[in-house]
Order: C-alpha cells, then structure tokens, then sequence
C-alpha cells in the first residue's frame, strides 16, 4: 500500500479527481447564483404551450431535477451525485432527454476533429521540425521557420475563415455549403465506410482548423529540441562509433527530443477543445462547442453545466495519459516527482 501510495502514477491520478472536483464545483456555484431560475424557465415554457402554472412547476420541477427549496449543501451534495451516476437531469430545451445523452450527440464530433487535428499536426509538425533542424541555417530551415512562426501567431479561426473566403467565394473550388454539418443527408450512421468517408468529409475544415496552430507550435518546438539535442556529447559519441544515420536519429535525437514536445499535445488538445466554439459557428458544424453556445442563449443551465464538465474532464484526461506516457519515457521525471 505505501509503494501505491508513494507511486507517481498514484499521485497525478489523485491531482487529476482534485481538479475534475474543483472545476465541478466552481461549475455549480456559477450556475447557481447565475439570474433566472432553471424551473421557472422551464415552466414558462411549458405555461405558454397549454400547461396551467402549478402544473407547469411541478413537471419542470421533475424534469430539471432540481429543487428550489432545499438548501447549497443539499442542491451540491445532490449535484455530486448525478455527477458520479451520469444522472444531470434533463435538458431544458430537450425535455425528453437526459443531459448526459443531450452531451453525448455533440461530443464525439469534436473530440473526432479535435483529435484528427492532433495528430495531422504532430505527424507534419514533428517531422518537419527534425527536418528544419537537421538543415539549420538552410532556405529549408527559413522558410518551415516562418510558417510555424506564422500558423502559432494568427488565430486559427481567422485562418481557416480566409481558407473559405478564397477557395469558396474567390476561386469557387471549395464546396463550403456541401461540406457543412455532420454527414450527408440521407446518409444513416453505421460502421460502414460509407458513413466514415461521408463524416470524415464534412469534418475536413474543422481538422484543418484545429491542425493549423498545432502543427505550427510542434514545429518550432520539435526544431529547439531537436536543435539542442544535436549538440549533446551522446550523439556525438554515436556518430564517432560508426553508428548510422537513421539509427541516432530514431534512438539518440528523435527519442530524446521529443520530450519536451509531448506535453504540448495536452496543452493544444486543452486549447483546440477551448477553441472548438469559434471554429464550429464559423464552419457550421455541429460540435460541443456549438451546443454550448445554443444552450447559453437558450439559458439551458443544466447543459451548459454538463458541457463545461465534460470539457474540462477531458482536458484533464488527456493531460495525465501525456504524463503517465512521458514517465514511460523518460523516467527521470519520476525519480524528480518523488524527490519532490
């Protein structure tokens, strides 16, 4: 027990629930002390479609879950609850559905092109990055310098809304309005390459917008490591023994580079997933963040509470499996935790 308890795996696993519990509640008291009173939104609602008042108080009442008259302690100790069980209650603007399932329709879009982003970026980011660095001081190196200096410094919203302003307004060879939302209509959901190809080309603008920034930072990022790396005693050595190319660059430079890069996949998933509100309402596609946005106008507080949870959960998610990774890499960085 004390060798789990010590462990570095353990410890950030607890950092983890500490924070997932600290934004959770942060998340109840706004939306607690935010104007308007979920119920009687609700029940306005229902009044203006036939419902009489009491009535109308008592079913919102059962659909928000959520009770006007019990005390913080109460409310927050009940909120903690459906928190662990999936149990938010239902949506405002969707009675009929629990939050959770509410959620679950956007979600999987975004994390899709978020994710499909991540890795189109690390793939060309790292790869030219080692590149720039193997050929520093070259037209090469200039020139991927530049660009990744130029997609970290401009908005990627403000990117990709030039991509479709030129290829759909001025040269009219990007098919914006076909591309928008989620699939084809007529097109059913299935595991079938039909649906993915479909999903996979309505999604192809916003993994270009969330890719931009990304690939620009692990550029730069890739080509200072793997600059710093080139100069080591190590490599060096390797190559004075003989060794080949591609194998100090697999095992003594790429390795070893790649360090400090790991951790900024967590950090842009983190900022893409932020970000996500901006690029879907600009590219009209059905995600997390345009949900977010519909229930803020629409004051669905209970979505607006699961959205912002989910989100932050995630982030937190991804940024302890980058660290328990980054341990199996380096394991130093365990050794320095415990010292700690």
């Amino acid at each position: 027990m004390r060798r789990v308890w010590t462990s570095y795996a353990f410890r950030r696993i607890l950092q983890s629930v500490f924070v997932i519990w600290l934004v959770s509640t942060i998340t109840f008291l706004l939306m607690h002390f935010m104007p308007g009173d979920p119920i009687e939104i609700m029940a306005g609602r229902l009044n203006s479609a036939g419902m009489s008042h009491d009535q109308a108080l008592a079913t919102a009442a059962n659909i928000v879950n959520y009770d006007p008259d019990a005390s913080v302690w109460a409310q927050y100790l009940d909120f903690l609850k459906g928190l662990v069980t999936l149990d938010m209650g239902n949506s405002l603007t969707s009675p009929s559905k629990t939050v959770f399932d509410h959620v679950m329709e956007y979600l999987p879009w975004t994390l899709f092109a978020v994710g499909a982003g991540i890795v189109l970026a690390t793939v060309i980011g790292l790869s030219i990055g080692m590149a720039a660095a193997y050929r520093r001081g070259s037209a090469f190196d200039h020139a991927m310098t530049s660009i990744g200096s130029f997609l970290t410094g401009v908005p990627n919203y403000i990117l990709i809304a030039a991509v479709v302003v030129i290829g759909y307004t001025v040269l009219g060879i990007l098919p914006f309005l076909d591309m928008r939302g989620r699939v084809t209509a007529g097109v059913e959901p299935g595991f079938d390459p039909v649906f993915f190809g479909d999903a996979l080309y309505h999604a192809i603008l916003p993994i270009i917008a969330f890719a931009f920034t990304a690939t620009g930072s692990f550029l730069l990022n890739m080509k200072a490591a793997t600059t710093e790396v080139l100069t080591e005693d190590y490599v060096t050595v390797a190559r004075a023994r003989g060794l080949k190319p591609g194998r100090i660059s697999r095992s003594y430079v790429g390795r070893n580079a790649m360090l400090p890069v790991i951790p900024q996949v967590a950090l842009q998933m983190g900022t893409l997933v932020g970000g996500s509100i901006v690029i879907e309402q600009i590219l009209d596609y059905p995600g997390v963040g345009q949900m977010l946005m519909s229930a803020i106008s629409d004051r669905d507080y209970p979505v607006v509470q699961a959205a912002v949870i989910i989100l932050a959960t995630s982030v937190v998610i991804a940024s302890l499996i980058v660290d328990l990774v980054l341990v199996k890499i380096d394991p130093r960085i365990k050794t320095e935790g415990q010292d700690a």
